[in-house]
């Protein structure tokens, strides 16, 4: 069972003026002497849904690593709805975030893997009130109650009492979605969510995101491929390179009229493709 959206339904909602949800202040990542994410300024506002699209190897999914606090930056700061992710206050000054302040922040956020990350030994069901009962501390009862109203949005409440082993590659995705919503994240990451995908299950997985993006408020961050669907969801695309953004704007903009040489090169390679 796919989740139907109807492509002349209502667009996503409107970013959200005022604060940014998520703030990237000159934001340095390295590994020795490569520079993977080069002094990055990157703000996202509340409800907006940006894509990330550039070469391997130019920082796309570092992005989303480091929000998830699964890499740290060597430079800078980030902030997740106003307050610092990667560091705290101390006496008035900014410090290294401590491993407590660290899982209080990444609790606003989740994320959606592209090799799915589904725990083996436990249920569709079982994935999804896992962390909200136990790092939440959120009552079993209403953690299955709010697990199967998402597995039913996602289109499979009649597998879940399956095992990750029993589904296909399309229902575990949508599973590991349904999970990362569990937590009720202020922002959402999607790191190449189909790209582990056979082609025939790619659409009941971008179904379900087109869902979200049109009925839940939610902040998107999305590394991707898929050149139509980031021009169909995103309110901005940014184009990496070389650890940069190279140029960004509204999808009709750049990938109508790119501006840049590097992203115009890039987007004839994957476009003729496609």
């Amino acid at each position: 069972m796919t989740v139907a959206i109807d492509k002349d339904a209502a667009a996503a909602p409107a970013p959200t003026a005022g604060q940014p949800m998520v703030r990237f202040e000159k934001v340095t990542k390295r590994y020795g002497n490569l520079v993977v994410l080069d002094q990055l300024d990157l703000d996202v506002a509340p409800n907006e849904i940006v894509s990330i699209i550039g070469p391997s190897g130019s920082g796309k999914t570092t992005v989303l690593r480091m929000l998830m606090t699964l890499e740290e930056i060597n430079d800078g700061v980030i902030y997740v709805d106003g307050e610092p992710l990667t560091h705290m206050q101390r006496g008035g000054k900014l410090m290294r975030a401590d491993q407590r302040h660290l899982r209080r922040l990444r609790a606003n956020i989740g994320m959606v893997f592209q090799h799915f990350n589904l725990f083996p030994h436990m249920t569709a069901l079982g994935n999804c009130i896992e962390a909200p009962v136990h790092v939440l501390g959120m009552p079993k009862a209403e953690a299955v109650q709010r697990a199967e109203e998402l597995l039913e949005m996602v289109g499979l409440k009649d597998k879940m009492h399956q095992h990750p082993s029993r589904l296909s590659g399309g229902q575990q995705q949508r599973v590991a979605i349904a999970r990362a919503l569990a937590m009720r994240p202020k922002v959402l990451l999607f790191d190449e969510v189909t790209s582990a995908l056979d082609p025939e299950v790619i659409g009941e997985v971008l179904n379900v995101i087109r869902d979200l993006a049109t009925q839940h408020s939610l902040t998107m961050l999305m590394v991707t491929h898929q050149m139509g669907f980031a021009k169909e969801i995103s309110h901005r695309v940014c184009f990496f390179y070389e650890g940069k953004i190279a140029e960004q704007g509204p999808p009709g903009e750049l990938f109508g009229n790119p501006q840049n040489e590097r992203t115009r090169q890039f987007l004839s390679a994957v476009l003729d493709a496609g």
